[in-house]
């Protein structure tokens, strides 16, 4: 298991960092169609380095597929309803390739506030 501290770093940063360790990239053994069994865990989540702008004005959106089904969340609305780690979720998230490994390599991750 590879631990990653989210200690006074950005989130994008850490997220960037974490899914190249989920796609083993940083391994000699990187095989591009295979999943691989390394966890990563990200600890201190809740001491990562936000700024209060980016609090105010970093919005995630959802769409439910109906007319006027599309919802806004600010940043500061998710942490102070899901928390800190589905942040870093959703960072992980987007930055993996877009492929049918990606839901796989997402269960490697583990996160502690």
């Amino acid at each position: 298991m590879k631990i990653i501290d989210a200690k006074d770093k950005t989130i994008g940063r850490v997220a960037s960092q974490v899914a190249k360790m989920l796609m083993e990239k940083d391994s000699a053994s990187y095989t591009p169609n295979k999943t691989s069994t390394q966890q990563v865990q990200i600890i201190n989540a809740s001491l990562a380095k936000i700024n209060f702008k980016k609090k105010i004005e970093k919005e995630y959106t959802r769409y439910s597929g109906y007319p006027g089904g599309i919802k806004y969340q600010t940043l500061g609305d998710l942490i102070s309803k899901k928390g800190y780690g589905e942040v870093f979720r959703k960072a992980v998230y987007g930055m993996l390739p877009k492929n049918t490994l990606k839901n796989q390599r997402m269960k490697n991750l583990i996160i502690k506030d």
